[in-house]
């Protein structure tokens, strides 16, 4: 494990110095981007010009970035908490981006220079220029707005899968969403009421008129028990599925929000994400054990036949890249159509990287935060 990690990171480092350097090539093109220098807090972030733009290799295409999102995913990559990539600094966040190919590596058939794509980058979106596998590129229609695509890769493709995908919703029933005028969980509900399942969603009380725009009922998670709201609207049956991304405490109180033959599907852990110092994994390693643990004496002791499940969207995509690519696909043209409308609170540019991160810690942010970039 050791030498995976410390490969992992040698290449990272000359991945990351091969861009630097670029400009040797005679190209002398200055383009930008927003690299964390270490772990830490959004003072970590420097704004980084370069000289020279990098060349695409065997199976790659170089992406004019248009757009990319701010999420708490890319607070965790940035505090170095976010178990699913290795990487150490320096490294460029983001975890989405779409924009247009301007040059194609060897090897790479299906795609054109001038074409619109996107990908989920898990990490490598905060810059002007990047240098991206075709594996997982997901072309866009003709027209799409950048600011909207961006929105969707990640909140919209994690909304989607773990409510089709993993809780296999259907219509008429009941769900809970946490963290309902988040980016996730406002997809979660716009995806949910448009097939006609029925939204209870928790938030702050300040969010409540935002949260019932979108077709759900809120709940106020810091005044009023969401268990006990969950059975006065359900007649006492509960949900049929709980979306939790907050903690273990709340997901063993979501799982008693479930009908006998519920699902709980958790995809975080938001709340000791927020209280561990940068660079430690150590209280989100010991929470997730004591979760799987939990998970244990639910199966042998719990009520009926519910059901509980850990997500991850790369998980996902390593598992079933077709997935990724026909949902991500489903989804564009949904936004094409006008079917969904992902909920854009702020774009700003990308050289504000860090004051993003400052309003997505802060908890102030109604939907999805979108970094755009100008090149």
């Amino acid at each position: 494990m050791i030498t995976i990690r410390w490969m992992t990171t040698l290449w990272a480092a000359l991945t990351f110095t091969t861009c630097v350097n670029a400009g040797a090539n005679g190209d002398e093109t200055v383009w930008h981007r927003v690299v964390a220098e270490e772990f830490g807090g959004r003072d970590v972030l420097t704004w980084q010009s370069v000289s020279g733009l990098p060349a695409p290799g065997e199976g790659e295409v170089r992406v004019r970035v248009l757009a990319a999102s701010a999420s708490f995913t890319d607070v965790m990559v940035r505090k170095g908490l976010y178990a699913e990539i290795n990487e150490e600094p320096p490294l460029v966040p983001g975890y989405d981006l779409v924009g247009v190919i301007d040059a194609i590596g060897p090897g790479v058939s299906g795609f054109k220079v001038g074409q619109l794509v996107a990908d989920l980058s898990v990490w490598g979106a905060y810059t002007e220029y990047a240098i991206r596998p075709v594996d997982y590129l997901v072309p866009l229609p003709e027209q799409t707005d950048p600011i909207k695509a961006v929105s969707l890769i990640l909140s919209y493709t994690t909304a989607y899968q773990m409510l089709h995908r993993v809780a296999e919703s259907r219509p008429g029933e009941h769900i809970l969403v946490h963290g309902a005028s988040g980016a996730v969980g406002s997809a979660l509900t716009q995806l949910a009421t448009r097939a006609d399942i029925t939204v209870l969603g928790t938030a702050s009380a300040s969010k409540h008129d935002y949260v019932a725009s979108l077709g759900a009922i809120p709940i106020d998670y810091r005044n009023q028990d969401f268990v006990a709201e969950v059975n006065a609207n359900t007649n006492g049956k509960g949900v049929n599925a709980a979306f939790d991304a907050i903690g273990l405490e709340n997901f063993k109180r979501s799982y008693q929000a479930l009908t006998e033959d519920g699902t709980l599907v958790t995809y975080g852990l938001y709340r000791s994400s927020r209280e561990s110092e940068a660079g430690s994994m150590w209280s989100l390693a010991s929470e997730f054990l004591a979760f799987q643990w939990q998970q244990l004496m639910w199966r042998w002791f719990g009520e009926g036949s519910r059901q509980v499940t850990f997500y991850s969207i790369t998980q996902m995509r390593e598992a079933h890249p077709d997935w990724f690519r026909e949902d991500l696909t489903q989804l564009f043209q949904l936004l094409s159509q006008g079917e969904i409308d992902p909920q854009v609170w702020r774009v700003m540019p990308l050289r504000q990287a860090a004051e993003a991160h400052r309003l997505i810690e802060a908890g102030e942010v109604r939907g999805k935060i979108v970094l755009k970039v100008a090149n």
